[in-house]
């Protein structure tokens, strides 16, 4: 996972697949602010217009997802591994009103986030790259990060399942 601010994430996103990442970053983002604004809020009409936006920042994340599969063969094939390998129980979880815990579905994303950002640094950081061993690590490491997103993705969905992460393309 990457440990960077809540802003922008580090590296440059050189590569058309980090692109994508980052507007999943930005999807991520928005979702959580309209899901911290909605269960904050005691104003019935303000919460329904940014359950509308929220959801539809959600469909973008689906759309972007699709998008990154597509085009990342990497993260198809992590995506096809991941299928039916994550299993949560949530009948013990609590619930989202909950002022004691923490939010389950916007810490989930915040991780997708982080995963997110470590693959656009870590790519980033082999672009300058000179040698094998370096570049296997990173690699190595690339891919675990990818693997994470789409075991995360599948948490989410299992959790809340408005979130409209795609088990198939």
């Amino acid at each position: 996972m990457s440990y960077t601010t809540e802003g922008q994430p580090q590296g440059i996103a050189n590569k058309l697949t980090n692109c994508i990442r980052e507007s999943l970053i930005s999807e991520i983002v928005a979702i959580n602010q309209y899901n911290y604004h909605i269960h904050n809020s005691t104003c019935p009409s303000l919460v329904k217009l940014w359950i509308h936006i929220r959801d539809d920042e959600i469909r973008h994340f689906s759309m972007f997802s699709e998008l990154l599969r597509k085009y990342d063969p990497m993260q198809q094939k992590m995506f096809e591994e991941t299928k039916g390998h994550v299993n949560i129980d949530y009948s013990d979880c609590f619930s989202l009103k909950s002022d004691t815990r923490i939010n389950i579905p916007n810490s989930i994303r915040s991780d997708i986030k982080g995963e997110l950002e470590a693959v656009i640094l870590y790519e980033y950081v082999l672009t300058s790259n000179k040698y094998r061993d370096v570049y296997e690590v990173y690699n190595e490491v690339i891919n675990e990060e990818k693997e994470h997103f789409e075991e995360l993705s599948f948490a989410i969905k299992e959790y809340d399942t408005s979130f409209g992460i795609k088990t198939h393309l």
